[in-house]
């Protein structure tokens, strides 16, 4: 049995977690628990991140002795570093405004060719274009992802994990390296960037434990916590956000991908992450933050009671990204009285959530080429019994749930292998999770073609 310390990082909380691993044994504990509340400030808003490096520390330092540590968080995010080594000013959010209208010179069709990614207004090369007359911008030396920043800080040591890179928009998706060309042409400076390490790489050490590379996009490890038999599954990586797709070999750079808005991100062993960002569980959250409601379960029931597809809205609608005033944007694109009962807007939240999956499956399996025999839901939206069940309904196909903790398990996972503690592909690292985690299937059921209008209806 060796253990190993997972810090993850979500968009509303971080933990450091512990994975020991022995031969058919499995086992994850959180030893810290902390908040992440972004800041406003200056009309800006930012990721605390000096509050995160210290629940990191105080995570570590509760886990006792651990054999590596390996680091994960969401994507896109960035901190900038002087020559000393210094930062330069809290990383900016995503959700923050400063995108808003921002576009690059380069056309659409060629960044798509080059990158793979799906638009979205926050990826981090709308970022740097948005920083670029900045004094931050001018005096920085090197961009540091969240992930590598926080591993920085660990170790001293400078590089950028790849599977986190991809997000960026800036990163070759044939060559795995950074796209040099498409940088100088956007008029950013190429050495701002990083050298790029893989998965399962030694960063550097702790306090003389060594510091290890994982798929530290936060989806790449969850995606590596899939407990899948086999090549024909589609995953949702659920909570904040909705990650839905396929794991590939070889990235879908056709028109028609490109006009689905899919994505190619990097995964761990070379694969490709085929997905696309559906929003998730955000609303839902936002919204009962609003209520000032807590427990979600009692909600869930009362959500079950309502009429199903009666009221849906388009939760990729970019209207639902920023935060605040979420119950009057849902009861508004609803068309709902602005005073409807919580449990109304939940079941809407979570049929269109359920519709918004299904079609995302759908079209992944269309453009990649391949087809599913069922779909693995990961992560906080494991826990949704209601959720997981409409998913099924609304795909027509079993989903399997769980584990929620995939991101750490595959954190440890990747760790576990670096270690030697476990020898193998991602099959191998799948079968692990299949002996020792409870997933629950969920069969479907109800109309299909009731949820087929519905799907017209959007």
């Amino acid at each position: 049995m060796k253990a190993f310390a997972a810090v993850d990082l979500g968009a509303s909380s971080g933990r450091v977690m512990v994975g020991r691993v022995g031969p058919s044994v499995l086992e994850l504990t959180e030893a810290h628990r902390f908040g992440n509340e972004p800041v406003r400030a200056g009309g800006t808003l930012y990721w605390d991140i000096l509050r995160l490096h210290r629940g990191v520390l105080e995570g570590l330092r509760q886990a006792g002795p651990v054999d590596s540590i390996g680091i994960d968080s969401w994507a896109v995010d960035y901190g900038f570093v002087d020559g000393s080594g210094a930062l330069l000013g809290n990383p900016v959010h995503y959700r923050d405004g400063r995108t808003d209208g921002i576009s690059v010179a380069v056309p659409d069709d060629r960044l798509y060719q080059i990158t793979g990614l799906q638009k979205l207004p926050f990826n981090t090369i709308y970022q740097l274009v948005a920083a670029r007359s900045t004094p931050q911008y001018a005096a920085a030396e090197q961009l540091l992802l969240i992930p590598d920043l926080l591993a920085y800080w660990l170790t001293g040591e400078l590089g950028a994990e790849y599977t986190n890179a991809s997000t960026t928009q800036l990163v070759d998706v044939r060559t795995r390296q950074w796209a040099l060309p498409l940088i100088e042409e956007l008029g950013l400076r190429p050495s701002l960037f990083p050298e790029i390490r893989q998965p399962g790489a030694t960063i550097g050490a702790f306090g003389g434990t060594p510091v290890v590379a994982v798929g530290s996009h936060d989806t790449a490890s969850a995606v590596v916590g899939v407990p899948a038999a086999g090549e024909r599954f589609a995953y949702i990586s659920c909570g904040t956000w909705s990650l839905v797709g396929l794991e590939l070999t070889e990235p879908v750079l056709t028109p028609a991908s490109k006009a689905a808005n899919f994505t190619n991100e990097g995964g761990v062993d070379g694969t490709i992450r085929y997905l696309r960002n559906v929003m998730g569980l955000w609303p839902l959250q936002e919204a009962m933050r609003e209520w000032g409601i807590s427990d979600i379960s009692a909600l869930l029931r009362a959500a079950v009671g309502e009429p199903a597809l009666k009221h849906l809205v388009d939760l990729d609608d970019p209207v639902f990204i920023p935060p605040g005033d979420m119950v009057g944007r849902l009861t508004g694109a609803a068309r709902l009285p602005a005073d409807t009962a919580p449990a109304v807007v939940t079941r809407c939240i979570l049929d269109s959530l359920a519709l918004a999956q299904r079609k995302a499956v759908e079209q992944a399996q269309e453009l990649a080429g391949r087809a599913v025999d069922a779909v693995h839901i990961v992560g906080g939206g494991a826990r949704n019994a209601l959720l997981c069940q409409l998913t099924a309904d609304a795909c027509g196909l079993p989903v399997l749930a769980g584990p929620v903790e995939a991101t750490a398990l595959g954190n440890v996972l990747v760790q576990a292998r670096a270690a030697g503690v476990i020898d193998g592909d991602l099959a191998a690292l799948r079968a692990v999770l299949r002996q020792t985690q409870q997933i629950v299937r969920y069969e479907p059921g109800g109309d299909p073609a009731a949820w087929q209008a519905a799907a017209k209806r959007i």
